[in-house]
């Protein structure tokens, strides 16, 4: 049980019944019969043991009614979704038949070019901030476009709904598909910092910007180590691709020839930061590998999308053995779904396929990937000291699951113990089984 701290904002609600998370010594943690307070400010008040509930009401002195969760349901912290491509939504689920570079350039430049129109952006940001947030989503890290005004707008959209998000204006000068999809130099370097400047003036809580070079195929050196340099004078996260590729991979030698490796790309621009997080990393060396540890870096592993382009299979257990930060990320549109279930089960479906190339590599556990989607991707994005599991002070970010809702797509034979519900909840369940989704303790799904 976590230990309680008297907060000094009133409690507002609390829950009783299961709960289950991750910490850094155990991949899942399950706490039943018991009581979770939230104060008003959405943190966590206390964790403490159901029996306990007069003591507890007198010691916390709530006045607010107790929440009685069923045998079948479960609190589990809120799922982070820590690589996504909001513009690219409205494609996803089609266009997977090229590999990677082809693939941008036929179709993925095209629709992002769109963007220019707001209204289209917004029917696109709103759809899929909705469907993430109803995926059970809580924390999003975004790409957008090259557009100003349309990546504020997702922003905005985020915030309205009440979703945590990191949220990028892309930055590209070079390598561009289409003359009206890439920027000059100066013109990226100023529409971000307009980006940045108009996005920290809103003063969203739970919204916030991060540096977005698109990948070093698209950008100067130039570019790159200028965006360093606004990224260090803002105090910014920063996100960019990786080594998703062998053909990608090979391509940026060729347009950084003095530099070893890929890796090194980014670290002479100085983009390499404890707030750094880069996408996929399928063909990282274990020199690369153990920069990114030095550096503090994380990866975000997007299994759907490598495998729907045929990029490559992350191989997990190598990142967490050099003890690089790894999160999970849906990668839309290049990943067919913005479920973070199918994130899960896709990371598992690439570690036994692994195994089976490679008998001596171990697959992850249904419990491993379970940290990999909550706390192991508010570590890879530097929030884990808010977010990523029921620790007290932490924000609530939690889903309520109900394993057994009417017309769902789980058949229960027998009641068995809260453990092999959320396996099967992560093998077999979807947005029907989340009943409600928290985020710094206010409830946004079901969306108004």
């Amino acid at each position: 049980m976590a230990d309680s701290q008297v907060s000094t904002a009133t409690v507002s609600k609390v829950f009783r019944g299961t709960f289950v998370h991750s910490t850094q010594q155990d991949a899942l943690v399950v706490l039943e019969d018991t009581l979770l307070g939230v104060d008003s400010n959405g943190k966590i008040s206390f964790v403490e043991r159901g029996q306990e509930l007069e003591n507890v009401s007198a010691k916390f002195g709530f006045k607010c009614d107790v929440t009685q969760l069923s045998p079948h349901e479960f609190f589990m912290p809120g799922l982070v979704d820590t690589h996504i491509h909001a513009s690219q939504y409205s494609y996803a689920g089609t266009a997977l038949d090229l590999p990677l570079l082809q693939w941008l350039t036929t179709y993925t430049f095209p629709v992002e070019s769109q963007y220019t129109d707001l209204e289209f952006a917004r029917r696109v940001y709103t759809q899929v901030v909705k469907r993430t947030l109803r995926n059970g989503t809580t924390t999003a890290c975004y790409f957008a476009t090259i557009h100003t005004d349309a990546s504020l707008l997702l922003a905005q959209i985020a915030n309205d709904f009440g979703q945590r998000a990191l949220v990028g204006k892309v930055c590209m000068d070079r390598n561009g598909a289409l003359e009206q999809y890439k920027e000059g130099t100066q013109e990226s370097l100023d529409e971000t910092s307009r980006f940045i400047r108009e996005l920290l003036k809103r003063k969203y809580l739970l919204v916030k910007p991060v540096m977005t070079p698109r990948f070093a195929v698209s950008c100067s050196g130039e570019l790159l180590l200028k965006l360093s340099e606004i990224a260090k004078n803002n105090n910014l996260h920063i996100q960019s691709h990786i080594s998703e590729t062998k053909e990608e991979v090979k391509l940026v030698k060729q347009l950084f020839p003095d530099l070893e490796t890929y890796t090194d790309v980014y670290n002479e621009h100085n983009l390499l930061t404890n707030k750094t997080i880069m996408a996929h990393g399928c063909h990282l060396s274990d020199k690369e590998l153990e920069l990114f540890h030095k550096k503090g870096t994380s990866l975000a592993h997007c299994p759907n999308s490598n495998i729907s382009l045929c990029s490559g299979l992350l191989d997990v257990r190598k990142v967490l053995s050099h003890k690089v930060k790894l999160g999970l990320g849906t990668d839309v549109a290049g990943g067919y779904s913005a479920s973070m279930l199918d994130a899960v089960r896709r990371a598992r479906d690439t570690s036994k396929a692994l195994s089976i190339m490679d008998p001596t590599r171990v697959p992850l556990t249904f419990e491993e990937t379970f940290r990999l989607a909550t706390l192991g991707g508010s570590q890879a994005l530097s929030m884990d000291g808010q977010t990523g599991n029921f620790e007290v002070g932490k924000d609530f970010d939690a889903l309520r699951v109900n394993v057994a809702v009417p017309d769902g797509p789980i058949d229960l034979v027998q009641y068995d113990g809260p453990k092999i519900l959320l396996e099967k909840f992560l093998n077999t369940g979807d947005d029907r089984n989340i009943l409600e989704v928290y985020v710094a303790g206010r409830k946004v799904v079901p969306i108004e």
